[in-house]
């Protein structure tokens, strides 16, 4: 990392088909690189996590290193139990408030990238 500002990457970042190891088709990797650079800058992730995304990004490691890390697992376990915790704590205005912002975070990605597939295991055995 820059001495500057470490929330730049030492080189060339990786690109979206390099994520499809862990994703299931093109625009899922696209929208995980998005997340990763999101967090990559997003101080109230903690330090943890913002090194994770910013190795993942620089082609440091790879997505299924994080999934393997002890390290990485424990701090994104640590980070889900925080928002668990603070939605848990929310008030109906703010939880109103939240729904209403991720309906319309659902309805730009379906948007732009269409209607998600249901996953193999949330369709009917009869294969409908």
């Amino acid at each position: 990392m820059g001495a500057a500002d470490d929330r730049e990457l030492d080189g060339p970042e990786i690109s979206d088909e390099e994520l499809l190891d862990v994703a299931d088709n093109p625009a899922q990797a696209a929208e995980l690189h998005r997340a990763l650079r999101t967090i990559a800058k997003t101080d109230s992730v903690g330090p943890e996590l913002q090194q994770m995304a910013r190795e993942v990004l620089s082609g440091r490691i790879g997505m299924k290193d994080v999934v393997e890390s002890d390290r990485y697992l424990s701090a994104i376990g640590a980070r889900l139990g925080e928002m668990r915790t603070a939605a848990e704590n929310l008030s109906p205005e703010e939880r109103a408030a939240s729904e209403k912002r991720a309906q319309k975070l659902r309805e730009q990605a379906e948007a732009e990238y269409g209607p998600d597939e249901p996953e193999e295991w949330e369709r009917p055995r009869d294969g409908r």
